[in-house]
């Protein structure tokens, strides 16, 4: 019987600090490989080296592994920002931070291209992603010295959501080296919530003017 028992196969130990990392890169070269719906927990666990109980205390759900990639992002467009002149005007820091943003996401394009295809057909996995993307939206205002809190912020956050999903669009084509149809996409959006946010605001110093609480 002894000749007969199985060998478990065993799997390596990372230090729990660089788990979270194993898992969200071993998700993101299945994604860049097939598409994400098909992806299962068990392959990732698979890919990373780790047992499923190993990668379910990390991250509990594919949504949850989404979030700590934004987090990731979130991260080194903040490391970044030391770096930068933020001397300009509100529309110039946010098209730093977003092009920085697209920066950190270029080497997993192919995969950032498979998941987001696949969000839109999945209604539960959408609204986790909305959660996610309103989150790094905050904190992409914050780092362009706009302020996410309160009733603006909210509108902010969710004007921002708009334009970088429709800029993101147009970056998952663009296969120039400078970037150039993403930075001019980004730029025409970023004009065009600038002037409509100056029209809404004389909109309303005009109607606050002629109220009869005004007279």
């Amino acid at each position: 019987m002894a000749g007969k028992t199985a060998k478990k196969k065993t799997r390596k130990t990372a230090p729990k600090d660089g788990i979270s990392d194993r898992i969200v890169d071993a998700a993101l070269t299945l994604a860049a490989g097939q598409a994400w719906r098909d992806v299962s927990l068990a392959e990732i666990a698979e890919a990373a080296d780790l047992s499923l109980l190993d990668l379910y205390r990390v991250y509990p759900s594919k949504g949850a592994i989404l979030a700590g990639f934004a987090r990731r992002i979130d991260e080194a467009v903040l490391a970044g920002r030391e770096d930068e002149d933020r001397d300009g005007t509100a529309r110039d820091r946010l098209f730093d931070v977003i092009m920085r943003r697209f920066d950190a996401l270029k080497p997993a394009r192919a995969a950032v291209g498979s998941i987001v295809c696949d969000l839109g057909r999945d209604p539960v996995m959408g609204l986790c992603g909305m959660a996610s993307l309103a989150r790094s939206m905050s904190c992409m205002l914050e780092a362009a010295d706009l302020s996410a809190s309160g009733l603006r912020g909210a509108l902010r956050i969710k004007a921002l959501g708009v334009i970088y999903l429709a800029t993101m669009r147009i970056w998952l084509g663009d296969d120039s080296p400078d970037l150039s149809q993403t930075m001019a996409g980004l730029d025409r959006y970023l004009r065009r919530a600038e002037w409509l946010a100056v029209r809404c605001s004389r909109l309303r110093h005009r109607e606050a003017e002629e109220s009869p609480a005004a007279a």
